[in-house]
């Protein structure tokens, strides 16, 4: 059966972060997203040029192994074109990108992917995550070390295994093809989504039938600034329709993020400048970016490290999460303490077994917890008060302190003789 899509790209800075190192794309039958790291200009560069060199394979082809290969070669060309970058301008060095995307053949989608950006599928009421991370907590993961709910949190879940860069000469891509069927929704995001807002939030919005591609992608983008945006979001949204289906929509290949404007690297008083979406330059160059993703070599001895790193972490935080208890259970003891304390300044009279008796505390109980104490039996009889009297005793007069009750009592001992 032959489809067509329906899609939308949006990107934001975030609220942390100042300048987009995120590249985001919606085309004719390409679709991805990239997200750049190295620093200040770097992941910018990087995110850029491979956004629009890899453009270049968006085009219809005849079968699943052509797609492949053609969105391969042009992503090896653009990783090549990273490295002369960096040779150039050794400024750069060390920056790099993740990528993940999807292309359709007919009603087959082949998914190439690199990094820790994602690529979801939704299909007959499920949303699956088709891509695996690489990155060296989702390794521990995968060998146990740690769990899933650790590496969220994990000090060192920022580091990349595979990377397309001048940190990698030969990267390693993952591919797979799906089927695709009218009805299906593809999203695909930078970790800006899904390392910060909750899975249900996500899939919720994926599921819901009711808005469209447009429209779910900016949803996805809200919640994440809602979410603090401590990274840059992008989105790209790919619904799949029937090829009979009508509509007015037209595909408009577009850009988002880095990748919307020209990269240019210029000299300029004798001095190298990066300059991204021309003319501005990059700025805040000495200002540190919260979780700046790196780009490290696996290895026994740093997977140890990170184990080391983990335990420590959880150690502390159980620590802190008692230290937290002990500290509330002591101020609920004052508190308590405290409040007891008071009740016992106060005093009431009240009926018992016929007499009128005098208490030390409140009438009040909270279920078993009693906060008052006989603390004078009178020879006084509650019949031998009026009617009036009689009443107010059986509700229970109160006093601000023993004398004042007392005095009270005094007043009922008159009327009782």
């Amino acid at each position: 059966m032959s489809v067509k899509t329906q899609s939308f790209a949006a990107s934001n800075v975030g609220r942390v972060r100042k300048s987009n190192q995120d590249s985001g794309y919606a085309g004719y039958n390409f679709f991805f997203v990239a997200d750049g790291m190295g620093g200040h200009a770097g992941g910018d560069i990087a995110s850029a040029i491979i956004a629009q060199g890899v453009a270049s394979a968006d085009r219809e082809y005849e079968d699943t192994d052509q797609a492949q290969a053609s969105v391969i070669e042009a992503l090896l060309a653009a990783n090549e074109k990273l490295a002369t970058t960096v040779v150039e301008h050794p400024e750069l060095k060390g920056m790099g990108t993740t990528f993940s995307g999807i292309v359709f053949t007919g009603d087959l989608v082949t998914v190439t992917h690199i990094g820790d950006s994602r690529v979801y599928m939704v299909s007959e009421g499920k949303v699956s995550q088709v891509t695996t991370d690489h990155t060296f907590v989702q390794r521990l993961v995968e060998t146990g070390r740690i769990t899933a709910e650790e590496a969220l949190t994990h000090p060192r879940r920022s580091v990349l295994m595979r990377v397309l860069g001048d940190v990698e000469i030969s990267p390693e891509v993952d591919t797979e093809t799906f089927k695709a069927a009218a009805g299906d929704r593809w999203m695909l995001c930078s970790d800006g989504l899904c390392g910060v807002v909750p899975d249900a939030i996500i899939n919720n919005v994926l599921l819901n039938k009711s808005v469209d591609a447009e429209e779910a992608a900016a949803l996805l983008v809200y919640e994440a600034l809602e979410h603090g945006a401590p990274d840059n979001v992008t989105v790209v949204v790919v619904d799949v329709l029937s090829a009979a289906t009508q509509s007015e929509y037209v595909t408009q290949p577009t850009f988002v993020g880095s990748a919307e404007n020209e990269v240019v690297i210029t000299n300029r008083r004798g001095s190298r400048l990066v300059e991204i979406f021309n003319p501005r330059i990059i700025r805040d160059l000495l200002v540190r970016q919260p979780n700046e993703e790196v780009f490290a070599v696996e290895t026994e001895e740093f997977l140890e490290r990170l184990m080391k790193e983990t335990k420590s972490k959880v150690r502390w935080r159980r620590i802190r999460g008692l230290t937290i208890i002990i500290s509330l259970i002591v101020l609920a003891g004052f508190v308590a303490n405290a409040a007891y304390n008071y009740t016992q300044t106060r005093f009431f009279i009240a009926e018992d077994n016929g007499y009128v008796v005098i208490y030390q505390g409140i009438r009040e109980s909270f279920g078993p917890l009693v906060f008052s104490r006989e603390y004078e039996r009178t020879e006084l009889l509650v019949d031998s008060l009026n009617t009036y009297q009689q009443q107010l005793v059986e509700r229970s007069i109160s006093g601000d302190s023993l004398i004042d009750i007392k005095n009270k009592l005094a007043t009922l001992l008159e009327v009782g003789k």
